[in-house]
């Protein structure tokens, strides 16, 4: 791990139970990330491409320790991630969080708005007294542009958009580190998705934020990202400067990504 990298990962792997065909092998096993290193210098965004079912978001869940890899190792600031235990996982965990894909499945629909962005709050915070929790709710939901009165609302009342937000300031409340982004504009419409790339953009600068985006789409991903990796069958087949990547990729599957990305007259 560089002086500089806040995360670094070296040989992640990740295989499942292949299901089983008439003609299959019985206990042959899928592999959905196979071998993937990177660093990840802090207030960097890595953009992470590949089409679906290439192993991206199972190495993001990975990545925040919702499943354990195979093998493999993850740093965080320094310290072994994967050998964290108890407190010390908490309190690491807390410096990771995520943006999910689908804003309207990420949010308990019997949730009040309030007490969906502060319940990572009660959880790590708890001795926050209940007005503290609150004025930190509205400070944060302030700052992905909602107003205190979304507090007492149910998130069906709200657009994909607005959904979307909601789902950034719970990623946000507990003042992370790094922010992963799995796929957080996919389920939007193409104007209402670049003004939460200008949000994410703009919290970045605020909180000095690190992120990892996730994302299918090469033009999604170069609006953001200093480094890009290009993902197929769980390997990383090109990984570089974010210039370099998205105008002279040396891979030929990463050729075919950028070549496939529509271009229109000035």
């Amino acid at each position: 791990m560089s002086a500089q990298s806040i995360l670094a990962a070296r040989n992640l792997r990740k295989s499942y139970p292949a299901s089983a065909s008439a003609f299959g092998e019985a206990g042959r096993r899928g592999i959905a990330v196979d071998g993937v290193s990177f660093d990840l210098a802090r207030g960097e965004t890595l953009g992470i491409v590949g089409e679906s079912g290439c192993g991206k978001t199972t190495l993001a869940r990975m990545l925040l320790r919702l499943i354990e890899p195979d093998s493999g190792e993850i740093e965080f600031r320094g310290d072994d991630f994967l050998a964290a235990r108890g407190e010390k996982l908490r309190a690491m965990r807390r410096g990771i969080q995520m943006v999910f894909q689908d804003p309207a499945g990420s949010l308990n629909p019997r949730m009040r708005v309030g007490a969906i962005v502060g319940e990572p709050l009660a959880i790590h915070e708890p001795k926050l007294s209940r007005s503290e929790q609150r004025a930190r709710v509205i400070e944060t939901l302030a700052a992905v542009g909602m107003d205190a009165a979304t507090l007492s609302r149910y998130p069906h009342e709200f657009s994909g958009g607005q959904r979307q937000r909601i789902g950034i300031a719970r990623a946000l409340i507990l003042r992370p580190e790094i922010v992963v982004g799995d796929e957080p504009v996919s389920a939007l419409d193409v104007s209402i998705g670049a003004q939460i790339l200008e949000l994410l953009s703009r919290l970045q600068r605020d909180f000095s934020l690190t992120y990892i985006l996730i994302s299918h789409s090469l033009p999604v991903v170069a609006q953001l990202a200093t480094s890009v990796a290009v993902m197929r069958a769980g390997r990383f087949v090109e990984l570089g400067a974010a210039d370099e990547v998205l105008t002279a990729p040396r891979d030929a599957y990463a050729q075919s990504l950028l070549a496939a990305v529509p271009s229109f007259p000035a």
